[in-house]
């Protein structure tokens, strides 16, 4: 998987291309890891850490889409990433959720090394659902796995539509 070296925070930059997050299990490290290159204030908008149910909801996430399909699913990635768009008017909008190393007691769709994203931009939905048979030991290193991967499709979506 493609390890962030400032390429995407760059190319978005060169192309205008304004980006912002909704993170549950990565926390907020899709957008640390995009700001970690000098001038990423000219496209970042924002990013949201919806750790808890109540947080997504009250970030815009339905809390039908939760009940009807579980926190931990691609409906809910594709909603967290179409409401940060929303929300902070960006191009790009990621949304992340779902379990890593341990299963969570609060919601009963929890499966451990199974993670959802969505990368949404224009009209179209690609969401991406990962299952991780060997997750890395620490809790640290498996939330930058799921960044890796994330940065990596989104890089090569923005190639690819170029």
């Amino acid at each position: 998987s493609l390890k962030n070296d400032g390429t995407i925070t760059k190319y978005l930059i060169d192309n205008d291309i304004s980006i912002s997050t909704m993170e549950s299990c990565t926390s907020g490290l899709v957008a640390s890891n995009i700001t970690d290159y000098e001038g990423a204030s000219a496209i970042l908008k924002g990013s949201s850490i919806t750790y808890s149910n109540e947080a997504k909801i009250n970030a815009g996430v339905s809390k039908y889409i939760i009940e009807d399909f579980g926190v931990y699913s691609l409906e809910t990635a594709i909603d967290m990433a179409w409401n940060t768009r929303r929300n902070f008017g960006s191009q790009i909008g990621i949304g992340v959720t779902g379990s890593l190393g341990n299963v969570d007691p609060v919601n009963k769709d929890s499966v451990s090394g199974k993670v959802f994203f969505q990368i949404c931009q224009d009209s179209e939905n690609c969401p991406v659902e990962l299952i991780f048979q060997n997750l890395p030991e620490t809790r640290k290193e498996q939330k930058q796995k799921v960044v890796d991967i994330v940065l990596g499709v989104l890089y090569a979506i923005l190639k690819f539509k170029k």
